[in-house]
């Protein structure tokens, strides 16, 4: 069958785009067909705007803290609305930079900025505004549209004007008291920044802790660093009913524990309880394409029900993470293309939260190693140990190992501290490489920097494995004099 194109590529984020560089790198005629702007939720509203925002409430942190460096500082004068300035600044200047239509057109892609839908598994259909319609047919497409904030079903916010991660980053004022329902990682950093920025904050959550899928020890430290600063949590608590007047948001919520129902007001209301996949006006079924209660389903190839569709990135539902869609835009095409059958890389996926300190996890939790049944030793270095970590008055936090005890295999590993999200990749490529904790720790680091704490964690092994009888051993042959180690303490810290 001939076809217009060889791949078409529907959703113009970050998997969609890398799909469509990769494709046409591999000579494959590409279209790329995007409704809105092309650069998806993490130019838009995620990981760019975040970052930046996140940025600017460090700076005007470290200048309310300045004493602790010796520093006398007044201030700061936050002015929000310049805040926001530059952030869409340097939302323009990234899409400009790499995500722009004549980016991708130079490389020989169509981009069409309109909507499509499906009509069978090799024939899609352009809608234009004034109801025109184009075909296109192609031997393969990924579907790659991702996904987008879910509102709960609280009685009365459907009437509020209430903010998620797509409307957040247009206010132009700083709300004196903002309310966050939902502590997952949006939640969790926008609460920080606000706060920070010189909002009264408060956290509304079902869950009794924060962040439920990093590791519990880490996240709870993380909380109190928070309260620290001085963001309310409510935690295990269900919230009834959200009112607005004048201004005023009003929450009614009740806590699992007292059982009483109680009041809280704000002037700003985030709602950060989770995203779901935009599959709506695709036409799926008449492709052939199934879904299931994530999105759209795929195998470990990212290859959907129909033979020659393939989806990826957060309409999967799989992962929601930038960097998790452009590895599976990466399979998908390779996949397709050169009919080799890459694999999704399930086991080593590293993810971080970006507050301060930042918390960032790979591989399994203790959780679902113990489910597994799954023997593990629990390697900890504190940051406070950390010389770099000490310089800069950022002891927060620790790095936490899970690994077999015999050899230093790495099952996965938590950081919580400055730099977390940058030293979290070093586990990442030893999990995915086979390095044990002991070839870790034989490798040199540079000091004094964070990622040695990644090397001062491995020592650990290298401190469990340490035998009074061996020592004594040492001492008799060689006739050595010095004290034996003390290996009362399983848990110490060298």
């Amino acid at each position: 069958m001939k076809t217009d194109f060889d791949m078409v590529i529907i959703g113009g984020g970050s998997a969609g785009l890398t799909a469509a560089g990769i494709s046409a790198s591999l000579g494959a005629k590409t279209a790329l067909i995007e409704e809105r702007r092309l650069g998806g939720d993490c130019t838009w509203t995620g990981c760019v705007p975040s970052k930046a925002l996140l940025k600017a409430a460090a700076v005007a942190h470290n200048v309310q803290t300045a004493e602790r460096f010796g520093i006398a500082v007044s201030g700061p004068q936050v002015n929000f609305r310049k805040i926001m300035e530059r952030l869409h600044q340097i939302q323009d200047h990234i899409y400009r930079e790499a995500d722009a239509p004549p980016v991708y057109e130079k490389l020989g892609i169509e981009v069409i900025e309109q909507r499509a839908q499906f009509i069978n598994p090799n024939h899609v259909e352009i809608v234009f505004p004034n109801g025109r319609k184009r075909a296109i047919t192609s031997r393969f497409f990924i579907i790659a549209t991702g996904a987008r904030p879910v509102t709960p079903p609280i009685d009365g916010l459907a009437e509020t004007p209430y903010l998620t991660s797509e409307t957040i980053f247009s206010i132009s004022q700083l709300p004196a008291r903002m309310m966050v329902i939902g502590a997952g990682p949006v939640g969790i950093e926008m609460a920080q920044a606000f706060r920070r920025l010189g909002s009264e904050v408060s956290v509304l959550e079902s869950e009794k802790q924060v962040l439920r899928r990093d590791d519990i020890e880490l996240a709870e430290i993380l909380r109190q660093q928070l309260t620290h600063e001085g963001v309310r949590f409510l935690l295990g608590c269900a919230v009834e009913k959200v009112e607005y007047n004048n201004g005023t948001f009003r929450i009614t919520f009740r806590s699992d524990t007292s059982g009483i129902a109680e009041t809280i007001e704000g002037d700003a209301l985030l709602i950060a309880t989770g995203r779901r996949p935009n599959i709506d006006g695709l036409n799926l079924e008449a492709a052939g394409v199934r879904t299931g209660r994530g999105g759209v389903t795929v195998d470990s190839h990212c290859r959907t029900s129909a033979k020659n569709i393939f989806a990826c990135g957060d309409v999967t539902g799989l992962y929601q993470f930038t960097h998790m869609s452009e590895h599976m835009a990466k399979v998908a095409v390779t996949t397709a293309l050169l009919r080799f059958p890459m694999s999704i890389d399930k086991s080593s996926v590293p993810w971080c939260t970006f507050t301060d300190p930042e918390l960032a996890h790979v591989g399994a939790s203790e959780s679902e190693l113990k489910s597994q049944g799954r023997r593990y030793d629990v390697y900890r270095f504190p940051f406070a140990k950390i010389d770099r970590a000490v310089t800069d008055s950022e002891t927060i936090g620790l790095v936490k190992v899970l690994a077999r005890k015999f050899d230093g295999r790495i099952y996965g590993a938590s950081i919580l501290g400055a730099r977390a999200g940058e030293m979290i990749s070093e586990f990442a490529l030893a999990m995915r490489n086979k390095v044990t904790l002991r070839n870790m720790a034989d490798t040199i680091h540079a000091y004094p920097t964070f990622a040695l704490g990644n090397r001062r964690a491995a020592d650990q092994w290298y401190v469990r494995k340490q035998s009074r009888t061996l020592v004594r051993l040492l001492q008799l042959i060689f006739g050595y004099r010095g004290q034996l180690p003390d290996t009362s303490n399983p848990d110490r810290i060298v």
